[in-house]
């Protein structure tokens, strides 16, 4: 973006219903805004409902632009879209946004795990996400984390994979789904924590990042995460044996849309129309 005012964007519209991935630059006369007329469209996906419609974009350690759909919405996945890979709804799809090709604005990275599967669409990174709310790269391990919002019992994180099924709406979390029904979890790949929604009033989880700032050392190294209702916020910790610890951080009371981080990798907290910095209760 320094070099040459580019951005991308992923944004729901009407008329039909759909996502849209694309790219703006700045206004030549004014770079302190865009120019409204140099949309660049690489995608665009119908949306069968109006809600989980996803939403994030992200550049991967591999340059490469990474798009998280959500299953089309309504209640349960009626569509069966978690388990087709012939749609991109409930994928997180990795495209080549540097390389046009087969009269795309995008090309197919030659390594995508489902371009030798007949009928499934070659984008497709892993699958099996309800409605994943925010992914991020550990710089260090260059895992990418995930956090998928459950239908009415557990909220979920993963570790992405590619050529992974996640699950949904065979499982929610590392349970059967609908609640009660016998099925089979071979083949599903299960997520590394889940919280469930029977507890204080949480909702919705909202994912974050591994924390690898220099301002909170108690934190290094550990994935934080929050519930957007409650504002609840928790730090995980992991390793190759597993999760071995959650710890509580704060109920903050506000809603938590969003994680980022500032230049200096602190974590940054979008909610309730403000961004709040994530500081040390510890004594200097």
């Amino acid at each position: 973006f320094i070099n040459n005012g580019l951005f991308f964007v992923n944004y729901t519209t009407s008329g039909p219903r759909r996502t849209i991935v694309s790219r703006f630059s700045l206004d030549l006369d004014n770079p302190e805004i865009a120019n409204p007329n140099s949309e660049l469209i690489f995608l665009e996906v119908n949306q069968p409902y109006t809600n989980h419609n996803g939403g994030q974009i992200g550049f991967g350690p591999d340059g490469l632009l990474y798009i998280i759909y959500g299953d089309g919405g309504s209640a349960g996945d009626p569509q069966g879209n978690g388990q087709n890979l012939q749609t991109l709804l409930s994928t997180i799809i990795r495209i080549d946004i540097d390389n046009a090709e087969n009269g795309q604005n995008y090309s197919i990275p030659n390594d995508n795990p489902f371009i030798s599967i007949p009928n499934a669409r070659n984008e497709i990174y892993a699958y099996g996400f309800r409605n994943m709310w925010r992914f991020s790269w550990d710089p260090i391990t260059g895992l990418l984390w995930g956090a998928d919002v459950g239908q009415y019992n557990w909220e979920e994180i993963d570790i992405i994979h590619p050529g992974l099924n996640y699950g949904w709406n065979t499982m929610e979390g590392n349970h059967c789904y609908p609640a009660g029904t016998n099925c089979s979890s071979k083949g599903f790949e299960p997520p590394v924590f889940e919280y469930s929604l029977y507890v204080d009033g949480v909702c919705s989880i909202t994912g974050g990042y591994v924390y690898r700032g220099s301002e909170i050392s108690s934190l290094y190294g550990k994935y934080i995460y929050g519930d957007w209702c409650t504002g609840d916020i928790w730090a995980l910790t992991y390793s190759d044996d597993g999760v071995t610890g959650n710890e509580h951080l704060s109920q903050s009371g506000i809603n938590i849309t969003s994680f980022g981080l500032d230049q200096n990798s602190e974590l940054l907290i979008c909610a309730n129309s403000n961004i709040y910095k994530l500081i040390s209760d510890e004594e200097p």
